[in-house]
């Protein structure tokens, strides 16, 4: 699908062969090399999705992603030379929904681009016509696990009677856990349930938002007894808040 793709990355060179990439897959792409620009330019036009580079100058790509979420669902691809678990964690939480981490292959992020981009062009389904007589569902029930909550329908997390900030992402991640506490689930698994079957997406998407769930649900995010690893095969939730990890 051709697009309208904001790429914001300061090195020249790099932005060029970004563009070259992009535009070979008939997408209609604007460059520019800092941070206020990106924001500016995002909110000027039909902008489809930002490829967003973290160091850039005037303004970096957190501060960019945090101001643009504010106002805007629009998808955002981060760049980032960081490697550090705590800096990838950050652009999550501000909004970004993927990553790559340079030195990157061109190829791998027209294939991220692609996937987020389709991933936010599914249709949604058609209002049922007014001679249907197909029942409306229940709302779905409040799920707990031990002492973690996951409301679907108010969208609201909480662990330990406190509210946890999450994203839709990490959501919907906890909400698949939550819905079968015990059961193990792969992590090809979860991605299906995350963005449905795309082989673009890795299963670092899984990894990355059970890291930033621990810190958020765990008591001890480095010693988790509710969201568990099972080592070669994936992950569970824990029937109870304190079960061995």
């Amino acid at each position: 699908m051709c697009a309208h793709v904001v790429v914001a990355e300061d090195d020249p060179k790099q932005a060029d062969l970004v563009r070259l990439y992009l535009e070979r897959e008939g997408h209609r792409v604007i460059v520019v090399h800092d941070g206020r620009a990106a924001l500016e330019e995002a909110r000027r036009g039909p902008t489809q999705l930002l490829v967003l580079d973290v160091m850039m100058p005037v303004m970096d790509g957190l501060d960019v992603c945090r101001a643009l979420r504010v106002e805007s669902a629009v998808p955002v691809l981060m760049l980032t030379a960081r490697t550090a678990e705590e800096d990838l964690l950050l652009g999550l939480d501000l909004g970004a929904d993927d990553y790559l981490t340079k030195p990157y292959s061109p190829r791998e992020l027209v294939a991220r681009v692609r996937a987020l981009l389709r991933r936010g062009s599914r249709p949604l389904p058609q209002d049922a016509s007014p001679t249907t007589t197909t029942p409306t569902p229940p709302p779905p029930a409040v799920l707990t696990a031990g002492a973690l909550t996951v409301d679907p329908l108010r969208h609201e997390i909480t662990a330990d009677g406190r509210p946890v900030s999450c994203t839709p992402g990490e959501f919907r991640l906890l909400e698949v856990l939550a819905a079968q506490p015990g059961r193990v689930f792969t992590r090809a698994q979860l991605l299906e349930h995350l963005h449905g079957i795309d082989r673009y997406i890795t299963t670092r998407t899984v990894d990355t938002h059970v890291m930033n769930l621990r810190r958020k649900i765990e008591p001890q995010p480095r010693r988790p007894t509710r969201l568990l690893t099972v080592y070669g095969i994936g992950y569970k939730l824990a029937e109870e808040p304190h079960g061995a990890s």
